[in-house]
């Protein structure tokens, strides 16, 4: 079942101590500043590989699986990870998927339990955070609202480009503070996505 203690996406910041409560094995701090890689046209190919694989060896449990993140974007600047979204009937069930995953090489890493049951795995040969929600969750809708907005707004997905651009000249001593940073944009952006989403469905209700 969902634990939603606390909001979609829009969560405070986490401290030091959370991120290690979450993490699984060793907590590595940044060496460096967060770097980042032009677009890449063979972040979809590796999504898909990746997809092929998780599928193969999950079958029906696997309901969904999406390519996320900002390798998802044509065009846009990215830490060359590629960001997966899995959906699962329970993520909180590991035993459901977990072990499966890691017989193809994936390695668990991020088990939050008080925040939609979110499971972060880590590939084999290439640089995958698969993240898992269970079927239902609204983080789900949040995530892929946020892509789909990003590929069609250019004014958007720039915006967001040099706001990651400018974070990244930071220090940080995690990248999930990074990733905290850049809730505020995030937010924004959304906010925006969801106005336009909420117009286009009255146009679609409208009579002609």
């Amino acid at each position: 079942m969902l634990n939603e203690t606390k909001p979609p996406g829009n969560r405070p910041p986490l401290t030091e101590e959370q991120i290690r409560t979450h993490t699984i094995g060793a907590l590595k701090p940044l060496s460096g500043r967060v770097l980042f890689a032009d677009y890449d046209p063979q972040w979809p190919v590796l999504f898909e590989r990746e997809a092929g694989r998780i599928q193969a060896v999950l079958g029906r449990r696997a309901l969904r699986i999406e390519h996320t993140g900002s390798t998802s974007v044509p065009g846009l600047v990215a830490r060359p990870i590629i960001d997966m979204l899995l959906v699962v009937t329970d993520s909180a069930n590991e035993e459901g998927y977990a072990r499966d995953l890691e017989a193809v090489g994936y390695v668990l890493r991020i088990r939050e339990v008080d925040w939609f049951e979110h499971r972060m795995f880590n590939g084999p040969d290439t640089e995958i955070n698969l993240h898992v929600f269970s079927s239902g969750c609204p983080e789900i809708d949040r995530i892929l609202m946020f892509r789909d907005w990003l590929r069609s707004n250019a004014a958007d997905c720039d915006l967001y480009a040099r706001s990651k651009l400018a974070l990244g000249q930071q220090e940080w001593k995690y990248v999930q503070n990074y990733a905290d940073a850049k809730t505020l944009v995030i937010e924004e952006i959304i906010a925006r996505a969801r106005i336009e989403s909420g117009k286009n469905e009255t146009n679609a209700l409208s009579p002609n």
